[in-house]
């Protein structure tokens, strides 16, 4: 039986959706999944409206149902928005939740997005968090990896540095374009308040010359 949340959500990204967007949505993503025509910051928008009065059960609950039983890629894009909510967004509770998603989403937009999440989840679990990530950056799926090396995104001067080195370090040589990526992304916003380290982990570790032109591209 579907959820009241759920089924309100579905119905008014429907009501917003342009079906002229959706085939230029679904070519940019690759996606094999269908898109209805609503812009990501809608679709946030909506599950957001929709969501800021439920539990923090309820949320889980129809994040959950929303992913998996998704038929249009924005249904993913709202569910995401749902773990955000207040009384939700840096409970430990939904890391389970966020590994599902990452396994079965796999691709860059889900995973990107939900690093979010592990960002507010650093700053109120710290040790709990930097534990997770360093399992995570060893795992064998890529884009749980990626999740863990880009996990401190916006945390700016609150950046854990030997973490950051810690869940690079197995990924360093790796030949696959998003990890390559991920890791010179997080040097890069590292770099915006301590370039000198940067600098000085660039020069000291071999990286991928697109993780080493990433890392160094405002140095």
């Amino acid at each position: 039986m579907t959820a009241p949340l759920v089924a309100e959500i579905r119905a008014a990204l429907r009501e917003a959706a342009d079906p002229s967007l959706a085939p230029g949505q679904q070519a940019y993503m690759k996606s094999a999944m269908p898109f209805l025509g609503v812009r990501v910051p809608e679709a946030r928008r909506i599950a957001r409206a929709a969501g800021k009065d439920a539990t923090p059960a309820e949320l889980i609950d129809a994040a959950t149902e929303l992913w998996d039983g998704s038929s249009h890629r924005e249904e993913r894009y709202a569910a995401m928005a749902l773990l955000g909510l207040r009384g939700l967004e840096a409970d430990a509770v939904v890391v389970p939740v966020i590994d599902h998603m990452v396994r079965t989403g796999r691709w860059w937009d889900y995973t990107d997005e939900l690093a979010h999440r592990l960002a507010q989840l650093h700053d109120a679990h710290g040790p709990d968090t930097a534990a997770l990530v360093r399992e995570w950056s060893i795992d064998d799926d890529l884009w749980i990896r990626r999740i863990a090396i880009i996990s401190q995104l916006g945390r700016r001067e609150r950046v854990d540095a030997a973490l950051l080195a810690e869940v690079i370090e197995p990924n360093r040589r790796d030949a696959e374009f998003f990890i390559r990526k991920a890791i010179g992304w997080a040097l890069r916003e590292y770099a915006r308040v301590s370039p000198e380290w940067v600098r000085n982990y660039v020069g000291t570790h071999e990286l991928s010359p697109l993780s080493r032109r990433e890392a160094l591209k405002h140095l």
